[in-house]
Formats: C-alpha cells, sequence, structure tokens
C-alpha cells in the first residue's frame, strides 16, 4: 500500500518562510510527476506547483518567485519552499503524486492527508 504523508505545515507570520515535506511510503518501481496543491477555506483546491523526473518545475502563477519545488527520488521525498508567505496563502496543502507500480509499470495517482498552512498578519 503506497502513502504520501506530508511534514511542515503549521503557523508563520507575513513574510515568512515553511517547507513542506511530502514522503512516499510502500511498495513500488519509482515516482514520475509530483505535485502540491492547496486549498483555501471555502475554496477550491488548486494546484500550486510540479516538478518530473527530470526536474522540470511548473508554478501557478500566483507562486511564482516565492515558491520552490524539489525532489530526492533517493528518499522518495519532495519539497515546497515558500517564502515571503502573505495571509491569503493560508489553506490546507498536499501532496501528490503519479507513482509507477511494480508489476507492469502501472501509473497511479496517491495523495497525502494535507497539512494545514496559516499565515497571520
Amino acid at each position: 500500500q503506497v502513502q504520501l504523508v506530508e511534514s511542515g505545515g503549521g503557523l508563520v507570520l507575513a513574510g515568512g518562510s515553511l517547507r513542506l515535506s511530502c514522503t512516499a511510503s510502500g511498495s513500488f518501481f519509482g515516482i514520475n510527476l509530483a505535485h502540491w496543491y492547496r486549498q483555501p477555506p471555502g475554496k477550491q483546491r488548486d494546484l500550486v506547483a510540479t516538478i518530473d523526473r527530470s526536474d522540470h518545475t511548473n508554478y501557478a502563477d500566483y507562486v511564482k518567485g516565492r515558491v520552490t519545488i524539489y525532489r530526492d527520488d533517493t528518499k522518495n521525498m519532495d519539497s515546497l519552499q515558500m517564502n515571503s508567505l502573505q495571509p491569503e496563502d493560508t489553506a490546507v496543502y498536499y501532496c501528490s503524486a503519479d507513482i509507477f507500480g511494480n508489476e507492469g509499470l502501472s501509473l497511479r495517482n496517491y495523495w497525502g492527508q494535507g497539512t494545514q498552512v496559516t499565515v497571520s498578519s
């Protein structure tokens, strides 16, 4: 059973930084794409950042220049470094990954349980 577990959320003052991490556990062949999403209170879940196996990255316009996504395939982990945080960044942040299974390299999407990020002014 593959599981994704996030860590690193919390409360931070406006202008501060947080680093979120997502670790995949279980039996699988490898991670294809890794993503971070966020869901502000009362709003839909939106894509924040994506990184592929070649470390190519893509960011939502509203976080460009403030957020960096990394991956470490030796640890089955990816991270989201967030700087210059503002109250509008307050949300539950979810990691997601497209993971190759061991049998026939089947690709399946998994989600973490989410971690709360609260930015106070």
